[in-house]
């Protein structure tokens, strides 16, 4: 009986660990780069005893629970961040086609630009970021909302911007307007998670079709982790926030804001048009009626006005319906700066620059040749424009309804558009 009922237990616990074994090693979750499609690097894996017995070592915490303690064990069986490496040795130019608004825009493939001098100075620009992000989000007097919540106050669905490459052990948070077609088109293919037509990872960023870009299903998001570990997401995020290297891209929140009423209101979007143009006619136009598709409100002229898009960003009215679509919504709100600590933080206005350096200290730099910017990209410099025109009044109220996106990644007060 004593037999029976020590054998019982050995199943039971045995059951128990191999469950939190394929977790960790089966379903590809950590840094051990464990994809049957994906080649170890010697360098990599324990070459000793001593270096294996290191390489589990893991520190406690008093506040870390005992569940992170077992995952953080056998993710630490693997590499740091830092020491993942490219396998291939080629640079692939990012050609191909393109969609509408690519075409439209189209890429400016004319300069080669010298960025060996540029990205030393951008290290230094890093630390700077880094440095006032962590100041304002600290014991900073500056307030917004959403400032003092912790990482597990943030609702699940507030992290669907978090698209994580357990390949190489990178998370990026995309921001809609700041170059997030290419980046997501990078971390497919850095993780391999979308296939061409010949059944293949792809290889080439550019190739791989918008629309599959923009589907949700060609990413691991953060918001999707519950459906894979259940009570262990949680616990699986913490884990990957600590070991893997985050980055986001941002840029000058007005600037953001006319390159999205762009893309959305000056090219035919029959989605945008029903969900957004439409809604923005009825309230803020003079019309009686309003077009039924995208093409009857072009060959008319009924399309939004920059005027009316602003009326709808700050009536109240708009967030109380439904929250702030992601192409106009706030950086602080997709990407959760304060609760997240980012490794790295680049700039549309500097992309070139920061593309290049992100992916020299990715070791990824041999792979990729990041695109340069479209060709007549949305500038700054058209700032004055296009806001002047606006009541200096609805200029303040939009001012502090993005004060944070400016303090919180260094980007300078336009005063000029403020003032009486």
């Amino acid at each position: 009986m004593a037999k029976s009922r020590l054998f019982c237990l050995l199943v039971a616990l045995g059951s128990v660990f191999m469950i939190l074994f394929i977790i960790v090693y089966w379903d590809n979750v950590g840094t051990a780069n464990l994809n049957l499609h994906t080649s170890f690097s010697k360098s990599l894996l324990p070459q000793s005893s001593a270096e294996l017995s290191t390489a589990v070592t893991v520190p406690r915490n008093r506040f870390v629970s005992d569940v992170d303690a077992f995952l953080d064990h056998f993710l630490n069986f693997s590499t740091k961040k830092s020491e993942f490496q490219s396998t291939k040795a080629e640079k692939m130019p990012l050609r191909g086609p393109s969609s509408l608004e690519e075409n439209v825009r189209g890429y400016d493939w004319s300069t080669k630009e010298k960025l060996e001098d540029a990205i030393l100075d951008q290290e230094i620009i890093q630390q700077e970021r880094k440095r006032n992000l962590l100041q304002f989000c600290g014991n900073s007097s500056f307030s917004f909302p959403t400032k003092e919540r912790s990482f597990d106050d943030i609702p699940n669905r507030e992290l669907d911007h978090l698209i994580v490459d357990d390949r190489h052990g990178i998370i990026y948070c995309y921001v809609p307007k700041v170059a997030c077609t290419n980046w997501k088109r990078v971390m497919i293919v850095l993780s391999e998670s979308l296939l061409d037509k010949k059944g293949v990872p792809y290889q080439d960023p550019l190739l791989i079709p918008r629309e599959d870009v923009h589907n949700t299903s060609s990413h691991l998001t953060f918001n999707k982790f519950w459906r894979r570990y259940g009570k262990f997401s949680r616990h699986m995020m913490k884990i990957k926030l600590k070991k893997y290297t985050k980055f986001l891209f941002v840029r000058d929140p007005f600037v953001r804001l006319i390159s999205a009423f762009r893309s959305k209101f000056e090219l035919e979007n029959e989605d945008f048009y029903r969900s957004f143009a439409v809604p923005i006619l009825t309230r803020f136009s003079n019309r009686t009626s309003v077009p039924d598709t995208v093409g009857e409100a072009f060959s008319s002229g009924a399309m939004p006005s920059f005027s009316q898009f602003m009326q709808y960003l700050l009536d109240p009215q708009t967030e109380e319906q439904r929250p702030f679509n992601e192409h106009w919504r706030q950086v602080y709100r997709l990407c959760h700066p304060c609760q997240i600590e980012y490794d790295f933080i680049g700039k549309l206005e500097t992309l070139s620059e920061d593309a290049a350096l992100l992916l020299r200290q990715l070791n990824l730099e041999s792979l990729f040749q990041f695109p340069p910017s479209y060709r007549n990209r949305t500038a700054s410099s058209w700032e004055d424009d296009w806001y002047s025109k606006l009541p200096v009044a609805w200029r303040k109220k939009l001012y502090k309804l993005y004060e944070a996106d400016f303090v919180l990644f260094g980007y300078p007060k336009p005063e000029n558009l403020l003032s009486v």
